[in-house]
């Protein structure tokens, strides 16, 4: 699989030890950056991750930061984009079982390393269940 992944200076250590286990699980990564653990402005980094799954370019993204938080509500501004927040391995199971989440996002100050890297390989693992738990509702923009 073909995986984005991108951090700020917050998540730069995790995003180096994901890059690691991915590579040696056969993924051909593609890294967005930062290339430091120097402070940056996280959207600079995520945003061109998460359009590269938008575009077809990569399968799936993994984006990091100091909580996370801020890297999903950047990468979820990207149409095509369903990022999950993760902070333990049923987040990240839940996120693709139940809403196709296609990108995930992992604070680096939350979880432990061990953590971080169980969240990331059940992200790969699980398949979406379908139509099961998703009803198709249309919004409509007010």
């Amino acid at each position: 699989m073909r995986i984005a992944i991108a951090s700020d200076h917050a998540g730069f250590a995790y995003k180096t030890l994901i890059i690691a286990e991915l590579e040696r699980l056969g993924h051909v990564v593609k890294d967005f950056g930062t290339d430091s653990d120097v402070a940056v402005d996280y959207p600079v980094y995520i945003r061109p991750a998460a359009e590269a799954v938008a575009r077809g370019e990569c399968e799936r993204a993994i984006v990091l930061g100091g909580s996370g938080n801020g890297e999903n509500m950047v990468a979820n501004r990207v149409k095509g984009v369903r990022c999950a927040y993760c902070f333990s391995v049923q987040t990240a199971m839940l996120g693709r079982q139940h809403n196709d989440a296609n990108c995930i996002a992992i604070g680096q100050r939350l979880v432990d390393g061990d953590t971080a890297l169980a969240i990331v390989r059940t992200f790969l693992d699980t398949q979406f269940e379908g139509g099961r738990h998703v009803r198709r509702i249309q919004l409509i923009d007010t």
